[in-house]
């Protein structure tokens, strides 16, 4: 999984449609913000702040998630072969979150995951059940990878997405773009932090 320090910013250049998130029945979902992402996420990490404390103020729950293996030959599976077992093993400094974040997940649930969705072998779907989520946020890394593979499939399931633009990040440019413009075409509302910070002011 190659890493790097682009900074991402907003493209509304690839906005269809337009909506705003309903505190009441979403959820601020943070993918992976771990010491192995730490290169492409720092320069995003202003913005991911912004977006868990502009949740936070508006009573939307923060789940995070962290990537990590236990057992390769067990748990790698395609994720094994595809990076040549370059993964991210848990109990290693690279399997936690990065400090700016743990800090704040002692307050949240973080739901551990070992391939690119969120919901594959974890109890996801039944936690947003269970809380009453129609509305899924999607912020962290990596933009066209595990955050992509998220927001597509909560879709799938029911959920109507809104991605971050300026709060997920990638190793290359042409990457993070190419994602937005595919989620905006057929799977997700865009927003940045000045969108969600106009619409939940707005709702106050």
């Amino acid at each position: 999984m190659a890493t790097s320090s682009l900074k991402f910013s907003s493209h509304e250049k690839y906005e269809i449609r337009k909506k705003n998130p309903d505190p009441k029945t979403s959820v601020l979902l943070v993918i992976d913000v771990q010491n192995y992402f730490s290169s492409m996420a720092k320069p995003i990490l202003p913005k991911l702040l912004s977006t868990i404390h502009l949740c936070r103020r508006a009573s939307i729950p923060v789940i995070f998630t962290r990537h990590c293996h236990k057992s390769p030959p067990d748990d790698g599976g395609m994720l094994a072969e595809w990076w040549n077992n370059d993964l991210i093993i848990d109990g290693t400094v690279d399997s936690r979150l990065m400090p700016e974040i743990e800090q704040l997940a002692g307050k949240d649930e973080v739901i551990e995951k070992n391939t690119y969705s969120a919901f594959a072998n974890t109890r996801l779907q039944e936690r947003l059940m269970e809380m009453g989520v129609t509305e899924v946020i999607v912020a962290g890394v990596m933009t066209n990878l595990c955050c992509e593979t998220t927001a597509r499939e909560s879709f799938v399931r029911g959920f109507r997405v809104f991605f971050s633009t300026d709060a997920t990040a990638t190793s290359e440019l042409e990457l993070h773009e190419a994602t937005l413009k595919n989620l905006a075409y057929g799977f997700a509302y865009l927003v940045d932090c000045q969108r969600l910070k106009e619409a939940l002011l707005q709702i106050k």
